[in-house]
């Protein structure tokens, strides 16, 4: 498995994993808007990432790693707004939320460290 790879693997499980849940969101306005939004932002860290894997320079991979930080962000801001409308039970929201974070937090540590070289 080359470098990287574990991280990109966690990622498209993640968006297959927001797919999934923005299904299950009830029927309405409100939800329907926040199932594209979830949909739009869940699903671009994993390509985002891919493109960062192939940045053409340094600072082109901290930029694109940038993008897939703010997607994830983006993903779990929509997610509290779930959980704080009780529109899921929480127990389908909260590993996503876990997740989301957990992700996060792997991305900003690679921006870190390759902006500290």
């Amino acid at each position: 498995m080359a470098k990287g790879d574990d991280i990109q693997e966690r990622l498209i499980d993640f968006a297959v994993a927001v797919i999934k849940f923005s299904s299950e969101l009830p029927k309405g306005h409100a939800a329907k808007h926040i199932s594209s939004q979830l949909v739009r932002c869940g699903t671009s860290p994993a390509p985002n990432y891919g493109e960062a894997r192939g940045a053409e320079s340094t600072n082109d991979f901290i930029h694109k790693l940038g993008i897939t930080f703010k997607e994830l962000n983006e993903t779990g801001i929509w997610l509290e707004v779930v959980k704080r409308s009780e529109m899921m039970p929480l127990n389908k929201i909260e590993p996503l939320m876990k997740e989301c974070l957990e992700l996060s937090k792997i991305i900003s540590a690679s921006i870190r460290t390759v902006g500290k070289k």
